[in-house]
């Protein structure tokens, strides 16, 4: 990776600072293993994007080799702020400060945001925007498995232990209201510590359908869809890592006529889904949220996602 040029810029101007950021995220829409083009088959996952948390990165560079982090607990931030000077053949090292109001261990994506934000800040010291695939690749580099939101906004199949994209789906996913709250042990998971689940061959046919559930509902803009293929890998994930409480979320979100039900696969996060222009939304929202708390579930909170434009 050394010496690679994937650049949006040619040109290479030194500034003593650059800052970057980096959305959190509420685990995955799907997650499990996909064919690519030419058959071969994948660990992958489309990532669920929300905007309101977020990683924040400051990188002072230096003559120095030495990377200093701080909080200096952020050893994959500082790793991929190694590997993004290496990157762009850039020598010395500088001082790497991260500030984030993403919560640790529960499928937020809170250390995938801290990598992220430092490479941006990284090469935006140089005046260069590298492109997503090359800061997903980074990111894979720096923490051994990641996720898409390099990407942002824009939804993509990646395989996040290669840092490739399996499929680009050409488009955002569509507005949503997410519903999201912990299981009921709320305990943190450190993901990477977790065996990867080994799915037999009907799961894996059944995650293709998946994800053309899953391009259909970006193309078309259309939640219930997009619903639907969730609640399924919420389904098989809670064969593979089961979720206190699952079954008891699924009962909830049918009453409540949710698009479905979302999971973090690798986390404590549960989410429900609803089409953002549906009627009443909020007041029964906040039904399902009273619900949700008396049922003994934690830190239940709404997320808006791709909702610009709109408050709650």
């Amino acid at each position: 990776m050394a010496g690679a040029r994937d650049l949006m810029s040619d040109e290479i101007s030194r500034s003593s600072v650059g800052t970057g950021t980096a959305i959190a995220h509420h685990g995955e829409l799907i997650q499990g293993v996909f064919k690519d083009d030419g058959g071969r088959l994948h660990r992958g996952l489309v990532t669920l994007p929300i905007a309101g948390l977020r990683s924040e990165a400051s990188f002072a560079r230096s003559d120095d080799d030495a990377i200093v982090v701080h909080p200096d607990h952020k050893i994959k931030a500082s790793a991929a702020a190694r590997l993004t000077l290496d990157f762009l053949n850039v020598t010395g090292g500088g001082v790497l400060t991260l500030q984030s109001s993403i919560p640790v261990g529960h499928g937020y994506g809170s250390s995938t945001a801290d990598v992220v934000a430092s490479i941006r800040a990284v090469a935006a010291t140089l005046k260069i925007q590298l492109r997503p695939s090359s800061i997903g690749r980074l990111a894979v580099a720096a923490e051994r498995a990641s996720d898409a939101i390099a990407f942002d906004d824009h939804a993509v199949l990646f395989a996040q232990r290669e840092g490739v994209v399996i499929e680009n789906f050409g488009g955002a996913l569509p507005p949503l209201l997410l519903l999201g709250f912990k299981a009921k042990d709320g305990i943190p998971v450190d993901t990477l510590q977790l065996p990867p689940a080994r799915y037999d061959s009907a799961e894996i046919q059944e995650f293709g359908v998946l994800r053309a559930l899953v391009a259909r509902a970006v193309r078309h803009q259309d939640p219930d869809l997009l619903g639907r293929a969730a609640s399924a890998s919420a389904v098989i994930s809670q064969r593979h890592l089961p979720k206190q409480g699952f079954h008891e979320v699924a009962e909830i979100a049918r009453r409540a006529g949710a698009c479905g039900v979302q999971v973090a696969h690798s986390g404590s996060l549960f989410g429900l889904i609803f089409d953002l222009f549906a009627s009443n939304l909020k007041r029964r929202a906040a039904l399902v949220a009273q619900q949700i708390r008396r049922a003994g579930f934690k830190d239940v909170d709404v997320h808006l996602v791709n909702a610009e434009g709109w408050t709650w």
